[in-house]
C-alpha cells in the first residue's frame, strides 16, 4: 500500500457517475467524508472520498450534487467500509438522502477484536499495516478551494488503507467466529442513524440528572427538548445555540408560570426570553395540564443503596464476560443500558435484556444477578 495514492478529483455529475461505474463491480468500497459543523445543525459536506482498490476519488459536494448512481452505490451493492461512522452517516443522509448499506464500521470491528473500544483511524492503520499516516491536515479547513496537494493526499489516505485494514480484521474475526457480531452491530448503526434523522424525541433521556426531577418536571423537560430538537433542525442551528441543555433543565426544574418567573432563572438572558419565551412558557403550561396517570414514571435515584447494589452485580457479570472475550466492558453493555435494567427490576417491569449475540452471552447471567441481588 502506498502513501502516495492516485487521486481523481470529481466535480461534475458525469465524472461522479463514471467513477461509480468504475467501482460498481467491487466487493468492498471504502468511504469517508470531511465536513463543517460549527454553526449549523446539519453537517455541511466539504468532501466525499471513496476507493475500491484503485484510485482514490475525491468528490467536491460544493460543486456536484449527489447523483442517482452514487445513491445506488451507497444504498445497495458492494459492502461499504467506514471508520467511526456516526457523523459520516449523517453527512450521507443529508447530502444523498439514503442510508449506507450494507455497512462495516472498522472501529466497531476493532472493538470486538481488542480492549480499545474507540481506536482512531491512524492508530488502526499502524496496528494492522505498520504504516504511519501523516497528521498535518487533521484540522484543515476543508471548505476552502482549491485543496492543497497535502490536503488531497491526507483525504485519500483516509480511504485507501481501510481496505487493507478490513481484509486483516475480517480474517481475525472469522478465526474467532465474530463476523456475525460485527454484521449485527453495524446493521444497528444504520438503524440508529435512521432514527436520529427522524428525531424520535428521546433526547431528554440522555440527561444524567433526570432522576432529580419529579414526573411532571420530567414531562416538561421532555417537551422542551422535543421542541428544541424540531426547531434546531428547522432553523439549521446547533442545539446549544437555540437553548442549551442546562437552561432547559432549569426551566423544567422551576416550572415558571410567566416571563417574570422565567427571567429569574439564572443565565437565562433577556434576549432569549424575548425570542423564545412564549414557546418555553407554552410548553411548561402544557406539561402542567397532563393528567397524573399520563406522566412518565418517577426516575429512580442511582444513589439509592438498592440501585447501587444491583448495578454492581450487573457490572460484575459484564466485566467477567468482557475479560473472557478480551474486549472492553462498554462494548458489551453501556452504563445507560445497565441502569435501564436496574430500573426495570426495581419497578417490577419486564427487563430490557440485550438481544442478538449480546443476549446469547449475557442475558442468563444478568437475570440471575438481579435475582440474587434482590434477595
Amino acid at each position: 500500500m502506498t502513501l502516495n495514492p492516485e487521486i481523481r478529483w470529481i466535480d461534475t455529475p458525469a465524472a461522479l457517475d463514471a467513477a461509480c461505474a468504475e467501482v460498481a463491480q467491487a466487493d468492498v468500497i471504502a468511504l469517508d467524508t470531511e465536513f463543517f459543523r460549527e454553526n449549523t445543525f446539519h453537517p455541511v459536506p466539504a468532501l466525499i472520498q471513496f476507493a475500491a482498490g484503485g484510485p482514490a476519488f475525491l468528490v467536491d459536494p460544493q460543486e456536484v450534487a449527489c447523483t442517482e448512481a452514487f445513491r445506488r452505490l451507497l444504498a445497495e451493492g458492494p459492502l461499504k467500509l467506514l471508520h467511526a461512522s456516526s457523523e459520516d452517516l449523517e453527512v450521507f443522509a443529508h447530502w444523498a438522502g439514503v442510508p449506507v448499506a450494507p455497512l462495516v464500521d472498522t472501529q466497531v470491528a476493532q472493538s470486538l477484536l481488542g480492549e480499545v473500544p474507540s481506536m482512531g483511524y491512524q492508530k488502526l492503520v499502524e496496528h494492522w499495516t505498520g504504516e504511519t499516516l501523516p497528521k498535518d491536515e487533521t484540522r484543515s479547513n476543508w471548505l476552502l478551494r482549491p485543496l492543497s496537494e497535502s490536503q488531497q493526499r491526507y483525504a485519500a489516505l483516509d480511504v485507501v488503507f481501510l481496505l487493507e485494514v478490513w481484509e486483516r480484521q475480517r480474517a481475525s474475526l472469522e478465526r474467532q467466529g465474530r463476523m456475525a457480531w460485527v454484521e449485527e452491530d453495524c446493521a444497528a448503526l444504520v438503524d440508529q442513524a435512521a432514527r436520529s434523522e427522524a428525531a424520535d424525541g428521546q433526547w431528554y433521556l440522555r440527561h444524567r440528572q433526570l432522576w432529580r426531577l419529579s414526573p411532571r418536571q420530567v414531562e416538561a423537560y421532555r417537551r422542551l427538548t422535543v421542541w428544541r430538537e424540531g426547531e434546531a433542525r428547522r432553523r439549521d442551528v446547533p442545539r446549544g445555540w437555540l437553548v442549551n441543555d442546562r437552561l432547559l433543565y432549569a426551566i423544567a426544574e422551576q416550572l415558571p408560570e410567566n416571563r417574570f418567573e422565567l427571567s429569574r432563572i439564572e443565565e437565562l438572558k433577556p434576549a432569549l426570553i424575548k425570542r423564545e419565551g412564549d414557546d418555553l412558557l407554552r410548553l411548561v403550561r402544557e406539561a402542567m395540564k397532563v393528567d397524573e396517570e399520563a406522566l412518565p414514571a418517577a426516575p429512580l435515584s442511582p444513589m439509592a443503596p438498592e440501585f447501587k447494589q444491583r448495578l454492581k452485580a450487573l457490572k460484575k457479570v459484564v466485566n467477567a464476560e468482557a475479560e473472557t472475550l478480551g474486549v472492553a466492558p462498554e462494548v458489551l453493555l453501556k452504563r445507560r443500558e445497565l441502569e435501564a435494567l436496574v430500573s426495570a427490576d426495581l419497578r417490577g417491569e419486564p427487563l430490557p435484556l440485550p438481544g442478538g449475540w449480546r443476549g446469547d452471552r449475557l442475558a442468563t447471567g444478568l437475570t440471575a444477578a438481579l435475582e440474587e441481588a434482590s434477595r
